[in-house]
């Protein structure tokens, strides 16, 4: 499992080897949605905050371990990459209706 920091600060596990997941982080569409996605109405990545790929440690692979545990409903694909987010995400709905008012 891999862990991707974001200026420092651990922010997603993914339980794939080092290249996919390298190929997952330097995608696009992957960027995008790091600056799309919101923790403490916040964009996750601001576009310029170093991104940087290492190995999980072992208190990320529990937390992966036992949230996969807890989603029952999750395909019976082993082979399928996961990525987990370490930090609460915002509500997309909720910011919709935000920002309507």
């Amino acid at each position: 499992m891999f862990t991707l920091e974001i200026g420092g600060r651990p922010m997603a596990v993914m339980n794939t080897n080092e290249d996919d997941a390298r190929a997952i982080v330097e995608g696009e569409g992957f960027r995008e949605d790091l600056m799309r996605l919101k923790s403490a109405n916040e964009a996750l990545w601001d576009g310029k905050a170093p991104l940087n790929l290492r190995p999980s440690n072992e208190e990320e692979i529990a937390e992966f371990e036992e949230s996969q545990e807890e989603d029952e409903e999750e395909d019976d694909d082993e082979d399928a990459t996961t990525i987990l987010f370490l930090v609460p995400l915002d509500d997309e709905e909720d910011e919709e209706e935000e920002e309507e008012e």
